[in-house]
């Protein structure tokens, strides 16, 4: 085992997802998609510079009709982050969208069409070099395939999966990326172990529909975390129904869990009680948030531990065995370095206090 707790990594190949490398020992990567309208450009770039900040590697945007395939060429000139077109049923949209100079392509195996659509998109894919995701779906999957298994088991996803290798391979092109997602926990980690054995190609891992922020969060950990643990995958998505910030923020910290990333701000806080007289909680997420941004733009200043505690009962005696920390009293906290209190702020002067002593932290 690997420091973090992860397996030796996969051996996969590697593509190019624009500048970001996929597979073959590179960094997993950091996925998400942007929730606005497509055609919506203002918004649609507004939304992936906010997720850009969160530090993420790879933004997916969903492309329903020719007017959102159009729209592309305007966002591709507004960002620089690697930009992968979600294609649907209509194989003439990813033609527009490599037209438009996306990074990489997302096709779905049950409802892209026939294999001359399939090879048309390879035709127009390989110039570039553009990857093209097999995204396999447990709620679209091909009809054939789902009376043959009897519904979307994994055995059945990858099937799915193997036959459109089979076609990009057959044409030629092996600039291919798979993901074989369910809902279930269980079906998504067994089908994702099944195809590892079986190909070469890097897998995007992610559970398709899996909730809300915390039912999400919960049942991507408990997926993600045993494939990535079992040394399987090279980028990755939480899909939640949440905004984007919220699927990077929860995939990064995924891989800092395993070793995977830098690890990021190190902020614990207490659960908090009756004892309560200050807002940990606001001040803990705050604080998280602005040594984010600190290690983004000073990616090797050391990282000490903060610790934001709320009451006097632990607080102080939490507070001596973090690097930095505050505890809270009645609308104010002590603040503590390397143990030892140094001063009394009022509760709205703490994340400046904070902040003040992680820049001037050495080690």
């Amino acid at each position: 085992m690997k420091p973090g707790g992860a397996a030796q990594r996969r051996e996969t190949r590697r593509i190019m997802v624009g500048g970001v490398a996929v597979g073959g020992g590179a960094p997993v990567s950091v996925q998400t998609m942007t929730k606005t309208d497509t055609r919506n450009v203002r918004a649609t770039l507004a939304q992936i510079r906010e997720i850009e900040l969160e530090g993420c590697d790879i933004v997916r945007v969903a492309v329903p009709d020719a007017d959102a395939a159009a729209a592309l060429r305007a966002i591709r000139a507004g960002t620089k982050m690697a930009l992968v077109a979600d294609i649907h049923f209509d194989h003439r949209l990813a033609l527009q969208a490599l037209d438009a100079g996306v990074d990489g392509l997302r096709i779905n195996p049950g409802n892209i069409g026939s294999t001359s659509r399939v090879r048309e998109i390879v035709k127009a894919a390989s110039g570039r070099r553009v990857p093209i995701r097999i995204g396999v779906n447990s709620g679209s999957l091909e009809k054939d395939i789902a009376a043959r298994y009897g519904g979307p088991v994994p055995e059945a996803l990858v099937q799915s999966a193997l036959r459109h290798v089979r076609i990009l391979e057959d044409a030629g092109y092996r600039e291919i990326k798979i993901s074989v997602k369910a809902s279930d926990v269980r079906a998504t980690i067994a089908a994702y172990r099944m195809l590892a054995d079986m190909v070469e190609y890097p897998l995007h891992l992610g559970v398709t529909e899996a909730g809300t922020l915390l039912a999400g969060s919960v049942r991507s950990a408990a997926a993600l975390g045993a494939l990535l643990s079992d040394g399987i995958g090279d980028t990755i998505r939480i899909s939640l129904t949440a905004p984007p910030p919220l699927e990077v923020r929860a995939g990064l910290e995924l891989l800092r869990a395993f070793g995977l990333r830098k690890p990021g701000a190190s902020v614990i806080s207490c659960p908090t009680c009756g004892r309560t007289e200050v807002d940990v909680a606001g001040l803990a997420e705050r604080v998280e948030r602005e040594l984010e941004k600190h290690y983004r733009e000073n990616p090797e200043a050391p990282r000490p531990v903060v610790a934001v505690m709320g009451c006097q009962v632990n607080g102080p005696g939490e507070a001596r065995h973090a690097d930095i920390a505050v505890a809270g009293g009645r609308g104010k906290f002590a603040l503590y370095v390397r143990g030892r209190m140094r001063r009394v702020v009022p509760e709205n002067a703490a994340l400046e206090a904070i902040v003040e002593q992680v820049r001037m932290w050495r080690a």
